[in-house]
């Protein structure tokens, strides 16, 4: 999965003392676990099929939310990550025009899983256009459902943690002086200190220090490290950027 993959490449630039990071660069610690506070939220207007998923989910330790109709969703949803599994056709509001108003909201860590029946497959494929990540045919197989939540989870799990990494990168970043940024832009872009001076109009000597704040802050000791994990968060891009508008 896409977003296993970048938090996996990612995580050993910021662990402390692992194999991959000998260095020991300082490690992001986010304040709690991502993942045990995921909720499945089923939505369907038929009660046996709502009380059947609620007990298969619960079965398998998963945390779960069932509920009778996409506005008692919207009341009681309070934008933390976690899996919907829904209903395509319901009354008052279907399970799309439900995606379409979380499309309105801050709903990113929300993971969309329809159930459809077979005349339905049409608006399935609208709403995984729309977004979803799946879409289950009725009559499904208990284990196809627990399959696809369990990937949602995780897929969830692993992008809120690439997202506290990127925020903690940020934060980095910001605590740069504006010349320890400039030193650490050239310094990333493959510049000696000698060149650096000449473009600031600095000694290479104040350069040096200028460069060893920058890393220290930044909790990285190699530039290698530097460049990934400013090329993580789109620092060269959004330098680019301001070249250009320059």
């Amino acid at each position: 999965m896409g977003h296993s993959e970048s938090t996996t490449d990612f995580a050993p630039d910021l662990a402390q003392g692992s194999a991959a990071n000998p260095e020991g660069n300082q490690a992001i610690e986010p304040a709690d676990n991502p993942a045990i506070d995921q909720t499945v939220y089923v939505v369907d207007d038929d009660d046996a099929i709502r009380s059947a998923l609620k007990l298969l989910l619960e079965s398998v330790n998963l945390k779960c939310r069932a509920l009778a109709s996409a506005q008692q969703f919207l009341d009681v949803y309070d934008g933390r990550p976690g899996v919907l599994v829904l209903d395509v056709r319901m009354p008052e509001m279907s399970g799309l025009e439900l995606q379409r108003e979380l499309m309105t909201r801050d709903y990113r860590q929300l993971a969309l899983i329809f159930m459809s029946g077979h005349g339905d497959i049409p608006m399935a494929v609208e709403a995984l256009k729309l977004g979803a990540v799946d879409f289950l045919p009725k009559p499904f197989r208990d284990q196809d459902l627990l399959h696809r939540v369990n990937e949602a989870l995780e897929q969830n799990r692993a992008g809120h943690e690439s997202a506290l990494q990127a925020d903690e990168v940020n934060r980095r970043i910001d605590s740069l002086t504006p010349r320890e940024r400039q030193v650490m832009a050239l310094i990333a872009d493959g510049h000696a200190n000698k060149s650096i001076g000449i473009e600031l109009g600095i000694s290479p000597r104040t350069v040096e220090i200028h460069r060893s704040h920058a890393m220290e802050k930044m909790a990285v000791r190699s530039v290698a490290h530097l460049v990934r994990m400013l090329d993580r968060v789109g620092f060269f891009d959004k330098s680019r950027e301001r070249v250009a508008l320059a």
